[in-house]
């Protein structure tokens, strides 16, 4: 689970209310919003000059992040496999011999497998607080997952059997969070790695690179087809949370505080079938509300005529034997399966929510 963000400061009273608005069927969200519509933002790519790649995305409420991608040429340790190190063997033995031209039809058909999850590393810098803090780990863990998840990423770093790419995904948060930053760093790192571009390579096979110091010959990170469709793109992560039946997208700080469960779901288009998403991981937040005070019945308070508990242990016995609308009560418990399968059905399905994102996100980068 992940980390459980700064408290919002409201009463239980205000907690209930707000608990109550987005219990009704529509919901009724506190800034207006439809339950699948994201807030307003300000986005824009390729703005840092000496980046391979780079974003900033400022949301409405005032919360920016930037995100610069930089790659460095590695050497890489060899790790033969179990054929290539058995073919050694027979070779020297003296029972085959060498047949140059099919080996470099298959070292040049194709990279697939040949990554590595380590040739990708991210770092995340918040605004009051330090690196090894829960919350910088969560969302940096979160992040690279989605990433490495299809393996076609780090399959694009490789060069050759001697060396490869390093990329270096860099995520600066410029104000303190005003939410759960995870929507909006997950976006700008989608925009950033986007526009992300390498130098051409002219030298060929296991030769040392040498790279066209042409930056119009550079080659995206992610190529676009002749169509730019949208089959070949970062992964993204949605922020998704839970009040009673009703599934909003995208919860502000406010909406944050009264959710019954809050799930993270990173998603990507399909490499197959136009239009598809496919799901790469899934996990759920603790929830905030959990930690809040419970409110207090007018059976219960002395002020109103009520009887006051004489211990906490009788409180909790007594509110666990009420029930009463418009009294706040902190959140227990899980998320039932059906609720998780609805929320997944309307990220995934096609027309759904998270194909409409990143066909968004597309018109960014073609606009920048």
């Amino acid at each position: 689970m992940a980390p459980v963000q700064s408290q919002v400061l409201l009463s239980p009273a205000e907690l209930s209310y707000l608990h109550s608005s987005l219990s009704l069927n529509p919901p009724i969200r506190p800034d207006g919003r439809s339950p699948t519509q994201f807030r307003p933002l300000i986005a824009e790519s390729d703005i840092l000059p000496g980046a391979n790649g780079s974003a900033r995305v400022c949301f409405a409420d005032g919360t920016e992040a930037i995100v610069g991608v930089k790659v460095e040429v590695e050497k890489s340790q060899w790790q033969p496999t179990a054929g290539e190190h058995a073919s050694r063997l027979s070779i020297a033995a003296g029972d085959i011999a060498m047949n140059d031209e099919e080996d470099e039809s298959e070292d040049t058909s194709k990279n697939k497998g040949l990554g590595e999850n380590s040739w990708v590393e991210m770092s995340i810098e918040i605004p009051g607080f330090r690196d090894d803090d829960s919350l910088p780990i969560f969302l940096s863990s979160m992040l690279t997952e989605a990433l490495l998840a299809s393996g076609e990423l780090k399959d694009r770093l490789y060069i050759n059997q001697r060396f490869h790419w390093k990329l270096f995904i860099d995520i600066l948060l410029l104000s303190p969070p005003l939410s759960y930053p995870l929507p909006l760093l997950s976006l700008t790192t989608h925009l950033a790695l986007l526009s992300a571009r390498l130098p051409a390579l002219k030298s060929e096979q296991d030769e040392d690179p040498l790279f066209d110091d042409d930056w119009d010959a550079s080659i995206p990170l992610y190529p676009r087809s002749k169509s730019k469709s949208v089959t070949d793109i970062p992964p993204i992560t949605l922020l998704v949370m839970t009040v009673g039946s009703n599934i909003i997208f995208d919860p502000s700080k406010e909406e944050l505080s009264v959710a019954e469960a809050v799930l993270a779901i990173s998603c990507a288009a399909s490499p197959t079938t136009s239009g598809s998403v496919r799901l790469l991981s899934i996990r759920t937040i603790d929830p905030p509300p959990r930690l809040t005070p419970p409110g207090i019945p007018n059976s219960m308070n002395s002020a109103t005529g009520g009887n006051a508990p004489v211990s906490s242990t009788d409180a909790i016995a007594q509110r666990e034997a009420l029930s009463l609308a418009g009294v706040w009560t902190p959140p227990r418990g899980g998320i039932k399966r059906g609720l998780i399968g609805r929320v997944l059905k309307m990220v995934a399905e096609k027309g759904g929510v998270a194909e409409e994102v990143l066909q968004a996100l597309e018109k960014v980068e073609v606009d920048g």
